[in-house]
C-alpha cells in the first residue's frame, strides 16, 4: 500500500516533465502507475475478514499514526479508484489532441494533479485512522479545486472550483470537529475499533452528524448538493473520473464504512435516508430540464448518490450489498457516458441538444458504447443497473431496519427511479436521434469521426457493466465480503443475492412499472411542458449560495468598519486593552497562590533596570522620532545585559543583534517620515494613553509573579540540559531546543518569518517583487553615467576621493559617503562573515547558531548598504533574496521529510562520526540541515528588508529629488 502511494508520488513529480518531453502522449506511460497498483490490488484480494493492516508511526502524541487497512470495501473502491483512474489518463492523451504541451500551457500541472488525485483516493479509502483520512480527504478537495478550474482564464472555471472548494471545505472542517470529538469520546481514531465498540452519549451523537455533513457534502447530497453540477466547467476526464467514479464517492464510502457501528444511532438513518430520498428527487427533476449533456449527467449523479446514500446507510446487511451494487455500476456506466460527452464536444463542438441532429448515424460505434451504459443507467436487463436496481426493490421491500417507513422509501426510489429513466432517454435521444430533421444539424455534418483509441476507455466501461450483467455471481462474492459485516436484527437471516433472473416477483413488476411510466413520461413531455409541469416552483440552491456569500461580505465589510477603523492607534489601544482585563478578570475570579519574587539579586541588575526605566521613560516625552528610537533600543540592549547576568549567554547574543537590526529597520523607515512628532500628536489623549501603558506594564508582570508561584512540580528547564546533551548531542541548550526538540516551533516561526517578509516587501515593490539587488555592472551595461564621477567635478567633498574602496561607492553621490565608514567595512565585513560562520557550526556547543549566525551575516550586509549603497549591496550578495527564502524554508522542512522516510519521528536529528586524517575523528548532527535553513532565511529576510526598504526608498527618494 505504500508503494501505491509512493509510485503516485513519483508519477505526480514526473509528470509535468513527462509532459513537456512528449505533450499529450505522456498520459499513457502515466496510466500504467494506476493500472500497475490495480493489478497489485487484485493479486492481493483481502476476502472476507478484516483485511490486513500496516502502520508507520508518524505523530504519535497526536494519534496521528499512519494506519491503513486493506480490507473488502477497500479493494472495491480501490478498484474503482484505480482502474478507472487508468482509463480516464489513457483518454486524456486523445482528449488533449489539439492541445498539447505548446497550446495548452496548464497541461503538464494538469497530468500531476489528476495522477495525484488517484493516489489521494487511494489513500483515502484505506486509511484505518481517521485523522490521516481527513488528510488525503482535504488533499482531494484541493486537487479537485485546481482541476476544476483548469481553464483559470474562464470566470466560470474560477467560480465553480471556488464553490466546490468552499462548499466541500466548509463540510470538511465540520466533519473534523467531529472526528475530534468522537475520537476523543472513544479513546481512539481508528475506524476499526470505533465500528466495533462505538462510543454513546450526546457528545458521540453530535460528532456523528458533524462527520454526516462532511460526507454528505462531499457526495453532494441536499442541500449542499450545487456544487457538482457546477463542477462540470472542468474538462471532461475530470467529470468522468472525480465527478462520476472517485471523488463524490469519498462520502459515500464513508458512510458505508461508519454504517456497521453506527446504522442504528438515533440521528444516522433519519438524516441518511431522508436527505437521500430528496436528493434522488429533486436532482432527477431537474435533470429533466437541462440541454446540456453534462449538465444532464451531473443532475443524475447527483440524483443516483442520493439514492446510493440511502441503500448504504440504511443498514443491514442485504441493503448493503444492493447499494454497493448500484455504486459499482454507477461508477462504470456514468464513468463511461461522461467519456462519451467528451468525444461528443470533442468532434461537433457542441454539448448542447438542440444543436446535435443525426449523430447516431454518423457515428455507430459512439452510439453503440452511449446505449449500453445508458441502458445500464435506466437499469435494463442483462447489463449491471438492472441487477443493482432489483436489489434496491427487493432489499427495501423486505428490509429488517426500515420497518414501517419501508413503503415510503421503496415509493421514493421508484419515483426517482422513473425521474432516471426520463433524463436517460431525453439523453440519449438528445444526442444521437434525428429529431424529424431531413439531415444532420450543423454542427454533426461538420464533425470529425472520433479515432479508435478515443473510443476504447468508454467502451471497456460500457462493456464491464455488460459483463457483469450477464456474470453477477462473480461481483456477488466480492461484494458479500464486505456486505457480511454489517448486522442484522436478531433473528433475521439474511440470504439475497445478486443475480440476473429471480423470478416474476415484485421487483420485476416494480422495474416495469417504472420503464413503462418513464417512456410515457418522455413521449408526452411535449403536453407536460404546455401544462406547464415542467416549470414548477423550486428553491434553487446556487442563488442561496449567491445570497449567503453575499450576505457574508456585507456582514464582514460592516463588522470590519466597526472593529477596524483604520487608525493604528485605535486598533493597539482595543489590543492592549483586552490584554490588560480579560487575564486580570480571570486572574480576580479564579484560584490563585501568593506570588513571591525579587526584584533584583545583584547590584549591576538594579543598574540596568534603572537605566531602561529612564530610557522607556524619556521615549515616551521624545518628540525628535530616531532620539525615541535609540531610546527604545536601550531596553532591548538592557535586556540582553539581563540575560547575560543570568548565565544565558546565547539569549543574550541573539537579543543584541535583533535590537541592532531593529533599529537599523526603524532607521531605514524613518527617513520617509518627518523628524519630529507635532506637538499637538503628542499631547492628544496623553492621560489615557500613559494609564493603558502603566496598566499593560502592570498586567505582564502580575501575570508573570502568579504564573512563577502557581508551579507546582519541577521547572522543564532543569531537564533541559541533560535533553539537550542526550537527545540533541548538543551543549547549547538554547540551540538544540530550537532546532531539535521544539523544531515544530522553530519551522513554523521561520514560516511566519517569511511570510511576513513578502508581504512588506510586495507592498514596497509595486510592479516587480523578485529579484537580485542592482550592480554595478547592470548599469554600466545599461549606458548611464556614473553619477558618483559627475559629483566629483560639481562638488568639493572631502569624503570623496580617487581611490574607491567599495565598488557601489562609484555609483553614489560624494555628499553621502563616508571614506572612514567605507574603509572600517572593507576590514570589518570579512570579519563578521567568518564570525557568522563560526556562530552557526559551532551554535551546537556554545552560544550561536544558525538564527544567531544568520543575524551576524545581516549586519554584515547592512554594513555594505550603509557604506556603499544599494549598488554595494548587489556586489555584496548578487542573489534574488526571494530564492534564498524559498531554499531556506526547502532546507528545513527538507529534514522534516528526510527523517520521516528513514522511520525517525519527524524532525528528529541523528549523530553522526567519521574520522577524518589529520583532524581525527568529527563528529555533526544531522540538525546543522535545519540550522542551515534557519541561516538561510534570516539571510533572505534582511536582504529583502534592505532591498525593499532601504534600496527601493533610495531610488524613490532619488527620483522624487
Amino acid at each position: 500500500m505504500l508503494a501505491i502511494l509512493a509510485a503516485h508520488a513519483v508519477a505526480t513529480v514526473l509528470a509535468p516533465v513527462l509532459v513537456h518531453r512528449w505533450g499529450r502522449r505522456a498520459f499513457y506511460p502515466l496510466a500504467l502507475v494506476p493500472l500497475g497498483s490495480l493489478i497489485w490490488v487484485a493479486g492481493h484480494w483481502p476476502g472476507s475478514g478484516p483485511g490486513q493492516r500496516l502502520t508507520v508511526p508518524w505523530v504519535p502524541d497526536l494519534s496521528m499514526d499512519i494506519t491503513l487497512r486493506f480490507d473488502a470495501l477497500a479493494a472495491i473502491m480501490s478498484v474503482l479508484v484505480l482502474g478507472v483512474g487508468a482509463l480516464v489518463l489513457f483518454y486524456c492523451a486523445d482528449y488533449f489532441h489539439h492541445h498539447d504541451g505548446h497550446t495548452e500551457k496548464r497541461l503538464p500541472s494538469f497530468a500531476a494533479e489528476l495522477v495525484a488525485f488517484s493516489g489521494a483516493m487511494f489513500g483515502l479509502v484505506t486509511s484505518d485512522n481517521m485523522l490521516v483520512l481527513y488528510v488525503f480527504w482535504e488533499i482531494t478537495t484541493v486537487l479537485s479545486f485546481l482541476l476544476v478550474g483548469h481553464y483559470a482564464e474562464r470566470a466560470t472555471s474560477r467560480r465553480a472550483a471556488t464553490q466546490a472548494l468552499l462548499v466541500t471545505t466548509l463540510g470538511g472542517l465540520a466533519m473534523l470537529v467531529g472526528i475530534v470529538v468522537i475520537g476523543n469520546r472513544a479513546g481512539t481514531f481508528l475506524i476499526s475499533e470505533l465500528v466495533a465498540d462505538p462510543p454513546t452519549g450526546v457528545a458521540a451523537s453530535v460528532a456523528v452528524v458533524l462527520i454526516l455533513v462532511g460526507a454528505l457534502s462531499k457526495s453532494a447530497i441536499v442541500p449542499l448538493h450545487f456544487w457538482l453540477p457546477g463542477a462540470m466547467a472542468a474538462p471532461t476526464p475530470v467529470s468522468a473520473y472525480l465527478h462520476a467514479a472517485a471523488m463524490v464517492k469519498a462520502g459515500v464510502y464513508l458512510i458505508a464504512r461508519l454504517t456497521p457501528g453506527f446504522s442504528d444511532a438515533p440521528e444516522w438513518r433519519p438524516t441518511v435516508i431522508s436527505l437521500g430520498l430528496l436528493t434522488m428527487l429533486l436532482a432527477g427533476w431537474r435533470a429533466m430540464r437541462e440541454y446540456d449533456l453534462k449538465l444532464i449527467l451531473a443532475f443524475g449523479t447527483v440524483s443516483q448518490l442520493g439514492l446510493i446514500t440511502v441503500m448504504v446507510g440504511a443498514g443491514g446487511s442485504e441493503m448493503m450489498l444492493a447499494g454497493l451494487a448500484m455504486l459499482c455500476a454507477h461508477a462504470m456506466f456514468k464513468a463511461a457516458l461522461f467519456m462519451v460527452v467528451g468525444i461528443i464536444d470533442h468532434a461537433t463542438g457542441t454539448r448542447d441538444i438542440r444543436r446535435l441532429a443525426w449523430l447516431g448515424d454518423r457515428s455507430r460505434p459512439l452510439l453503440v458504447i452511449a446505449c449500453c451504459a445508458a441502458a445500464s443507467m435506466a437499469a435494463l436487463p442483462p447489463f449491471l443497473g438492472f441487477i443493482a436496481k432489483e436489489a434496491d426493490f427487493e432489499t427495501v421491500l423486505h428490509s429488517p431496519t426500515l420497518g414501517a417507513a419501508a413503503p415510503v422509501v421503496l415509493a421514493g426510489i421508484v419515483s426517482g427511479s422513473v425521474l432516471t429513466t426520463v433524463y436517460t432517454l431525453r439523453f440519449v435521444f438528445g444526442a444521437f436521434g434525428r429529431k424529424g430533421l431531413p439531415k444532420p444539424s450543423t454542427r454533426v455534418s461538420e464533425m470529425h469521426r472520433p479515432e479508435t483509441l478515443f473510443l476504447i476507455p468508454p467502451a471497456i466501461l460500457a462493456g464491464a457493466g455488460l459483463l457483469f450483467g450477464l456474470w453477477p455471481t462473480g461481483l456477488d462474492h466480492v461484494l458479500s465480503d464486505y456486505a457480511e459485516t454489517v448486522p442484522d436484527p436478531a433473528g433475521y437471516d439474511a440470504d439475497y443475492h445478486l443475480a440476473l433472473w429471480h423470478g416474476v416477483n415484485l421487483p420485476l413488476l416494480l422495474s416495469l412499472v417504472v420503464l413503462g411510466a418513464g417512456i410515457a413520461v418522455y413521449v408526452s413531455r411535449g403536453r407536460l411542458r404546455r401544462a406547464r409541469i415542467g416549470f414548477l416552483p423550486l428553491a434553487n440552491a446556487d442563488r442561496i449560495y449567491d445570497a449567503v456569500l453575499r450576505g457574508a461580505d456585507i456582514m464582514s465589510v460592516r463588522l470590519t468598519a466597526v472593529t477596524q477603523r483604520g487608525s493604528i492607534p485605535a486598533t493597539q489601544s482595543v489590543i492592549l486593552t483586552t490584554l490588560v482585563l480579560v487575564p486580570l478578570a480571570v486572574l480576580a475570579l479564579g484560584a490563585r497562590d501568593r506570588p513571591h519574587f525579587e526584584l533584583w539579586e545583584s547590584p549591576p541588575q538594579a543598574v540596568i533596570g534603572v537605566l531602561m526605566l529612564a530610557a522607556a521613560f524619556a521615549a515616551t516625552v521624545m518628540r525628535n522620532r530616531l532620539a525615541a528610537v535609540l531610546l527604545v533600543g536601550v531596553t532591548g540592549y538592557g535586556c540582553g545585559v539581563i540575560f547575560a547576568f543570568h548565565g544565558a549567554p546565547d539569549l543574550a547574543l541573539t537579543q543584541f543583534l535583533v535590537e541592532t537590526l531593529t533599529l537599523v529597520v526603524f532607521v531605514l523607515v524613518l527617513r520617509v517620515l518627518p523628524a519630529e512628532t507635532g506637538g499637538a500628536d503628542i499631547q492628544r489623549f496623553r492621560v489615557p494613553r500613559a494609564v493603558l501603558a502603566v496598566a499593560v506594564g502592570a498586567t505582564v508582570t502580575t501575570l508573570a509573579a502568579f504564573a512563577m508561584a502557581a508551579r507546582s512540580g519541577r521547572p522543564i528547564a532543569e531537564l533541559l540540559p541533560d535533553a539537550a546533551y542526550l537527545r540533541g548531542h548538543g551543549s547549547n541548550t538554547v540551540n538544540v531546543l530550537l532546532v531539535d526538540i521544539r523544531a515544530w516551533d522553530t519551522l513554523g516561526e521561520i514560516s511566519v518569518l517569511l511570510v511576513a517578509a513578502t508581504g512588506v516587501a510586495s507592498m514596497v515593490f509595486r510592479n516587480r517583487r523578485f529579484g537580485a539587488a542592482p550592480r554595478v555592472a547592470d548599469v554600466r551595461d545599461a549606458g548611464q553615467p556614473d553619477i558618483g564621477k559627475l559629483a566629483v567635478h560639481s562638488v568639493n567633498s572631502p569624503a570623496a576621493g580617487d581611490v574607491t574602496w567599495l565598488r557601489g561607492s562609484e555609483l553614489r553621490d560624494p555628499r553621502n559617503r563616508s571614506l572612514v565608514l567605507e574603509v572600517a567595512t572593507r576590514l570589518i565585513f570579512p570579519v563578521m562573515m567568518v564570525l557568522s560562520a563560526y556562530f552557526f557550526f559551532a551554535g551546537h556547543n556554545v552560544p550561536g547558531g544558525g538564527f544567531a549566525g544568520g543575524l551576524m551575516a545581516g549586519l554584515a550586509l547592512v554594513l555594505r548598504y550603509l557604506a556603499g549603497g544599494r549598488y554595494e549591496l548587489g556586489e555584496a550578495l548578487p542573489l534574488d533574496a526571494g530564492k534564498i527564502l524559498g531554499a531556506g524554508l526547502m532546507l528545513s522542512a527538507g529534514t522534516a521529510a528526510a527523517s520521516l522516510l528513514a522511520g525517525a519521528p519527524v524532525l528528529s536529528s541523528a549523530l553522526i562520526e567519521f574520522d577524518v586524517p589529520v583532524l581525527g575523528t568529527v563528529k555533526f548532527v544531522t540538525a546543522l540541515f535545519f540550522d542551515m535553513g534557519v541561516y538561510l532565511i534570516v539571510v533572505g529576510l534582511v536582504l529583502d528588508v534592505l532591498r525593499s526598504l532601504g534600496a527601493q526608498i533610495d531610488e524613490e527618494l532619488g527620483r522624487t529629488r
